[in-house]
């Protein structure tokens, strides 16, 4: 038997072909994952890194209305920071005060919750990749044992002809499934690592903007002048979500 991969396909019982078409279905799944994080996760950085300057902007002149319409732009629909401060702006758009400023810290804390579920999809079948591969090649290493046997007990000797082909089925379903697992775990570790910067950046973008929101509000109430005219936060008609690009 020579072992070229055609060989030891053509050996191979139906069991342990049945064993590397799962795992390379679950190398499939976990490279379309890290695939589509990665894109994700690009147009989502890029996009909050071009909102974070265009909101400054409008927040330095407490344009609260103009800022929460930037979050509603086409351009920035995946934008995990256009998704938190879109929430705050609302709260304090509808009432800027300290009533308000802590409505806004209720609602964007519930806002990162549901941000971290998002970034997170896909993760769940990185782990399961990672967790189960080898013992799926490990089930093609027991028939691939069990066909050695088979070989032994057909020739009635214990040559290695005799059981190449069941030893080399087992290794390599060993071989391919500890494979995957190493790229199931090492893509989980690295997007879970990604996951966790960006809610770090969430958070301090959050505290950013309620600190900024309690120094506006106290400002407004040591200085009544400002009025809602002047600050531009009140609407005088419900925001209209800008049309799609």
């Amino acid at each position: 038997m020579q072992f070229t991969p055609q060989e030891l396909w053509n050996s191979m019982g139906s069991i342990a072909r049945i064993v590397l078409f799962t795992l390379l279905i679950m190398s499939v799944a976990s490279v379309y994952v890290a695939i589509e994080r990665s894109i994700t996760f690009l147009r989502a950085r890029r996009q909050s890194r071009a909102l974070a300057d265009r909101i400054a902007e409008a927040l330095v002149g407490h344009d609260l209305v103009g800022a929460r319409a930037l979050t509603e732009e086409a351009r920035f629909r995946v934008s995990y920071l256009g998704h938190l401060l879109k929430v705050g702006l609302g709260e304090m758009v509808a009432r800027f005060d300290r009533v308000g400023l802590e409505a806004a810290r209720r609602a964007m804390d519930r806002s990162m919750l549901v941000e971290a579920l998002d970034l997170k999809k896909g993760t769940a079948i990185l782990a399961t990749v990672g967790s189960t591969a080898p013992f799926v090649g490990l089930v093609g290493t027991v028939f691939g044992i069990i066909n050695a046997f088979a070989g032994m007990a057909e020739t009635g000797s214990g040559g290695l002809a005799s059981v190449s082909a069941g030893i080399a089925e087992a290794l390599v379903t060993t071989a391919v499934g500890i494979a995957v697992a190493i790229l199931g775990v090492w893509l989980f570790n690295y997007f879970n690592s990604r996951v966790e910067a960006i809610q770090n950046e969430m958070a301090v973008s959050a505290q950013e903007f309620l600190d900024w929101g309690e120094k506006a509000v106290i400002e407004r109430e040591e200085n009544p002048a400002l009025g809602s005219e002047d600050a531009r936060t009140e609407p005088v008609a419900p925001l209209t979500p800008p049309e799609q690009a």
